[in-house]
């Protein structure tokens, strides 16, 4: 297994409000840790939300005695407890959230955690699949059946996200298991690629063969080349390599 990181502030933005984690390594009960978070708020707030969730997220898993998956989830439950009570003292802070996407392999099973709408998909050499659910007003609108993805009202409003890691005193998180054959890749990533590159275009990169750190290099040009209207993230793992 080999896995690479890259963000990028995109085209439009001043400041780069998305962090990453990467650890092909244990880190405390866990054999490996992949995160991706968007943050939101003020320029300050959202990359402080961020790069916060993170270091919240190291603190319990380095301390925990939980069983590994058990632990990601209240690692993401730390880290909102926190940063919603600095959000509440703080008035620099107020407001402040961010998205997570978290994965961990364990015994040939990918286990997700997401809140937002970063995203994790697994491809294979045939297809791209997207694992997580975006918690977004227009995902709520699709799955009541008002909107459709093709429509100009889901496009206009895809960034309009319903839940956010320190956004409010408890969150509300998705799990989701994938049973790996060892062939696949895993890509988590921010709205700042999917916003900007369609899936198929996605999958093309990935399973051009030029190898994880080329693809994700790839990626990151495909999406300021499409505008570049957010930060962008991506956390590539090659399942097959290491």
């Amino acid at each position: 297994m080999y896995s690479v990181a890259l963000t990028d502030v995109g085209r439009k933005r001043l400041v780069n409000q998305d962090t990453v984690y990467i650890s092909d390594t244990p880190v405390g009960v866990l054999p490996n840790l992949y995160i991706v978070a968007d943050g939101m708020g003020g320029e300050k707030a959202g990359d402080y939300a961020s790069k916060s969730l993170i270091g919240y997220m190291l603190t319990y898993i380095e301390h925990t005695i939980k069983m590994p998956v058990t632990a990601i989830q209240g690692a993401i439950e730390y880290a909102n407890a926190n940063l919603f009570a600095e959000g509440s003292k703080n008035p620099n802070l107020s407001g402040m959230g961010t998205t997570v996407v978290a994965a961990s392999i364990i015994d040939n099973t990918l286990h997700v955690f997401n809140v937002g709408d970063s995203r994790c998909y697994v491809l294979d050499e045939n297809s791209i699949s997207q694992i997580t659910k975006d918690h977004s007003l227009v995902e709520m609108l699709v799955s009541k059946g008002e909107i459709t993805r093709e429509s100009a009202e889901y496009k206009e409003n895809k960034s309009k996200i319903t839940r956010a890691v320190g956004a409010e005193e408890r969150v509300l998180i998705d799990s989701f298991e994938v049973d790996l054959v060892g062939n696949e890749y895993v890509l988590l990533c921010s709205d700042g690629l999917t916003n900007m590159v369609d899936d198929r275009k996605i999958f093309n990169i990935i399973s051009s063969s030029a190898g994880v750190k080329s693809s994700a290099k790839r990626l990151v040009e495909e999406a300021n080349l499409s505008g570049g209207s957010d930060n962008i993230s991506i956390l590539l793992i090659d399942i097959n390599e290491g």
